[in-house]
């Protein structure tokens, strides 16, 4: 089975909703050597229950839960698999914690969090509203 972008944009789609948007960045956190191996591997790092959302050759991807963190957790069999991907995901904005065939997919904070633990690098997707992003999301609590 093979991922394709209309199989991606609701999965993207989902997350960022569960996610909303949020400020912060990584407070200083010292990032540790970029973590690699599968995604139960990577979700044990994490300590992740990963509810498999797709199982493929090309790409594995999961959402993890705990208490009021959710997130996307990928991983890819190429590299050139994973930056298609992310360069499509990202044109529904967002953030992404991204590793060597890996790829986190949440709230910016959360991904913080996972860094210190995964290391990686975060990345932005496209912003949208044209800096009223703030402004419209001030009632959000969490």
């Amino acid at each position: 089975m093979r991922l394709t972008r209309p199989m991606l944009a609701p999965a993207v789609a989902a997350v960022l909703a569960l996610t909303g948007c949020g400020s912060g960045g990584d407070g200083g956190t010292a990032v540790p050597e970029t973590a690699t191996g599968s995604l139960e591997h990577l979700a044990a790092e994490v300590r992740c229950e990963p509810d498999m959302q797709a199982d493929a050759d090309t790409v594995r991807q999961a959402i993890c839960e705990k208490g009021d963190e959710k997130y996307i957790l990928a991983t890819f069999a190429t590299d050139r698999g994973q930056r298609e991907w992310i360069n499509t995901a990202k044109d529904y904005g967002g953030h992404y914690l991204v590793g060597r065939k890996w790829v986190a997919v949440g709230h910016e904070d959360v991904l913080a969090g996972l860094r210190g633990r995964l290391g990686g690098t975060l990345e932005q997707g496209a912003r949208h509203g044209g800096g009223t992003h703030s402004a419209g999301h001030a009632g959000h609590g969490g």
